[in-house]
């Protein structure tokens, strides 16, 4: 078995394998293949590599597409316009607002004015 100073790369979504030649550092990696490093993870084995890290001497490489999501609004946090939301948290225009707290569009709440001081 020969010597391979040649990177093997995995990458994700789509599936594909990319060979790039030498020893390089990740964030080089990634901009030979038009890849933003904060779009991706890159694994060796089961470690996480950082853009600076060096690569090649044969190494296999998983290039992951980082994924996030959530779920519905927390309590207390802004809602969707239209919906009422709970005391003391901001709403978008046109949402209803509980008496003494702030609406982004400035207007009066239905039983009183807005205070700076955020005081009732």
């Amino acid at each position: 078995m020969g010597y391979n100073p040649d990177v093997k790369i995995k990458l994700r979504n789509p599936n594909r394998e990319v060979e790039l030649p030498g020893r390089k550092r990740v964030k080089d990696v990634l901009r030979e293949l038009d890849i933003l490093p904060g779009t991706v993870l890159v694994i060796r084995g089961a470690d996480l590599l950082t853009a600076d890290e060096v690569v090649g001497d044969g190494d296999e490489l998983e290039v992951r597409p980082v994924m996030s999501g959530g779920s519905a609004a927390p309590s207390g946090s802004a809602t969707p316009s239209g919906s009422a939301a709970p005391s003391g948290s901001a709403t978008p225009s046109g949402s209803a607002a509980p008496s003494g707290s702030a609406t982004p569009s400035g207007s009066a709440t239905p039983s009183g004015s807005a205070t700076p001081s955020g005081s009732a």
